[in-house]
């Protein structure tokens, strides 16, 4: 009996230790299969992206470093990991349009990088929007567009070179530059003076502009160096809310229709600190544009600082509220400009420009309001109403070839409410000192000019009064 207990004592000892032993051998075994789960899942992606059709991969991010001190977090997407070349000759059109369209669809913001040292050919391209988040286009590289007319496809629009379309919060940026190469549609046939004996030839004689933006708003534009554009510079058509800083803008004194930056039907509009020489308008202000702020500007050679041209083809225009304040023209065929065409209707107020330098510039302050681009324009009743004009502290040197104030308005609509304040303009080679001229111009002088103003008219004419609806923009 104490044999059999003994026995049996020995066998549930037995059992106990192999249960337990078991127990810890499965336990082992489950957690080993759980920590060799995660690191194959760790290593999923490296194993099966070579294995993924390559259109269907976006190139992870890379480029230039985060900026630590920003706090936000970017994705930057080097156009060359789209299969751009940048050798100047190689059609990099459609990796730009797969690193645009994989940057659009990020929901944070995102970086589309162009490095230094590198040149871009780009074909007429729109970059259309609206991104998810925001969206950066830093280029440090150079891009460029073919090399004129001839190299342009037939299927593209000789309009426009690079577009974007219904953006928002995007900011165009960098160091680097976008050359034009402009030099061939100058020399067209069509364009001025280009002709046999100094004459301009009928043909065809589009020209791109070389950056539009269109229906965009949020919009930065900075620090880049531009040159040579076929046609206009910076366009901005339908935007708001537009931040332009820095920008080096140039193209030679006779390029056609060259124009810095021109906007139409944009409001909110910032133009600080940037240097334009060209053939053209250094800023041109279309119809549909208010609350334009434009601040320390160097312009010239050029055609100055215009508000115009409005009204042409019997059309409406309305433009308010701009301040052009702290800037320098030099060496230009115009000043600060305000140009309207017989027959338009609409209103140009609420303009001021203070503290400008001239430096031999054919007419410092103007208002025309016959503009035409022949010898053959015919008058007309209607005109775009011109009021509200102030003129502070326009200071300088002006060339004799024209009057250093000419304010044309029309017969039918004067222009009204000019003032001028600290005026001094003075001859720039010579002691001939010009007179004024003033046409159907009333307003007021609230300091001594030089030259001295006689001809603007007092008050307000009776024609304006009677008319209730002549402001209605």
């Amino acid at each position: 009996m104490e044999y059999s207990c003994v026995s049996l004592l020995i066998f549930w000892m037995s059992l106990l230790c192999f249960l337990i032993s078991t127990q810890g051998r499965w336990h082992h075994h489950h957690h080993h299969t759980k920590h060799k789960h995660h690191s194959h899942h760790d290593k999923m992606p490296e194993i099966s992206a070579p294995h993924e059709p390559s259109i269907a991969l976006a190139p992870e991010p890379s480029g230039p470093p985060d900026d630590e001190n920003s706090g936000v977090s970017t994705e930057v997407f080097d156009v060359r990991k789209f299969g751009a070349i940048g050798n100047g000759v190689t059609d990099d059109t459609n990796a730009f349009k797969m690193a645009w369209d994989t940057a659009c669809q990020v929901n944070s913001s995102s970086t589309i990088y162009v490095p230094n040292g590198f040149s871009f050919m780009i074909q007429s391209t729109i970059f259309t929007g609206p991104c998810q988040g925001g969206l950066v286009f830093q280029i440090d590289g150079t891009l460029m567009p073919p090399d004129g007319p001839e190299e342009w496809p037939k299927n593209n629009s000789k309009r426009q070179w690079l577009v974007f379309y219904r953006v928002n919060q995007m900011s165009l940026q960098g160091g680097g530059a976008i050359d034009g190469r402009g030099q061939k549609w100058w020399d067209l046939p069509c364009k001025p003076h280009k002709g046999i004996n100094g004459t301009t030839l009928p043909g065809p004689c589009d020209s791109p502009v070389a950056i539009r933006f269109f229906m965009s708003s949020n919009l930065t534009v900075q620090g880049l160096k531009v040159k040579d554009s076929p046609q206009f510079h910076f366009r901005f058509d339908g935007c708001q809310n537009v931040h332009v800083e820095l920008l080096h803008i140039t193209a030679p004194a006779l390029s056609p229709n060259t124009d810095g930056i021109h906007i139409a039907n944009t409001n909110g509009v910032q133009i600080y600190n940037s240097v334009i020489s060209n053939g053209d308008d250094c800023v041109s202000i279309g119809s549909g544009c208010y609350n334009v702020d434009i601040r320390n500007l160097t312009c010239g050679p050029g055609h100055g600082i215009s508000i115009g041209s409005l009204g042409n083809h019997n059309s409406k225009a309305c433009v308010h509220n701009v301040t052009v304040r702290d800037s320098v023209i030099k060496v230009s065929d115009n000043g600060v400009r305000i140009k309207t065409w017989q027959g338009g209707s609409g209103a140009v107020s609420g303009i001021m420009f203070g503290n400008i330098h001239m430096i031999s510039v054919r007419n410092p302050i103007i208002i025309d309001q016959f503009y035409c681009l022949t010898k053959d324009c015919l008058n007309q009743t209607s005109a775009v109403y011109v009021s509200d004009i102030l003129y502070e502290g326009i200071k300088g040197t002006y060339d004799t070839r024209s009057p250093p104030m000419h304010f044309g308005c029309s017969d039918s609509v004067p222009c009204t409410n000019i003032t001028l304040s600290d005026i001094e303009l003075l001859p720039a080679q010579g002691d001939i000192v010009l007179d004024p001229f003033c046409w159907n111009a009333y307003g007021e002088l609230e300091t001594l000019t030089i030259p001295p103003v006689y001809c603007l008219r007092e008050g307000v004419p009776r024609s304006i009064l009677d008319n209730k609806d002549m402001d209605h923009c």
